[in-house]
């Protein structure tokens, strides 16, 4: 990957529907050149996806909630179990396994605390854990989606 490659990824990250014609221009290159570099990407999975970026707070999802959970077990079994459970929620956007005092960490999205309590009441009912905390986000500093791209 060079400099070109960085800044074509750089300019995908900020629209995603900028004319390759556009992105061409910017980085010194001529369109079709630009498009194989785009689709070389995307064949090497780098530019694993395209999508929408819809505003939470438009659709009425204003609270954020951190659940960390410890697990009940930690065998390779119950660990898919649960993996598959807390990924089947909707509300869950965010899953990560993590090192610490907690085994997991969710991110969840929800519209109001009688949201959450709906949410949380189904997530504890159907898995056995060891224990359930959660943060709620009071506000949110800083959201990107675009990836640091500097190391490159």
């Amino acid at each position: 990957m060079d400099s070109t490659d960085k800044a074509i990824l750089s300019f995908l990250q900020e629209n995603v529907e900028i004319p390759v014609a556009d992105i061409a221009e910017q980085v010194g290159l001529t369109t079709t050149p630009c498009w194989r570099r785009i689709q070389r990407l995307q064949k090497q999975g780098v530019i694993s996806k395209k999508v929408a970026l819809l505003s939470a707070q438009k659709l009425g999802l204003t609270m954020t909630v951190f659940v960390q959970i410890k697990a009940g077990r930690h065998d390779g079994k119950w660990l898919d179990k649960f993996a598959q459970y807390a990924s089947a929620f909707d509300e869950v956007v965010e899953f990560y396994r993590m090192s610490g005092e907690y085994d997991y960490l969710l991110k969840v999205l929800v519209t109001d605390m009688a949201s959450f309590d709906y949410f949380y009441k189904r997530f504890v009912n159907g898995i056995d854990v060891k224990d359930v905390t959660s943060s709620f986000a009071m506000e949110q500093i800083k959201y990107a989606t675009a990836l640091p791209l500097n190391h490159l």
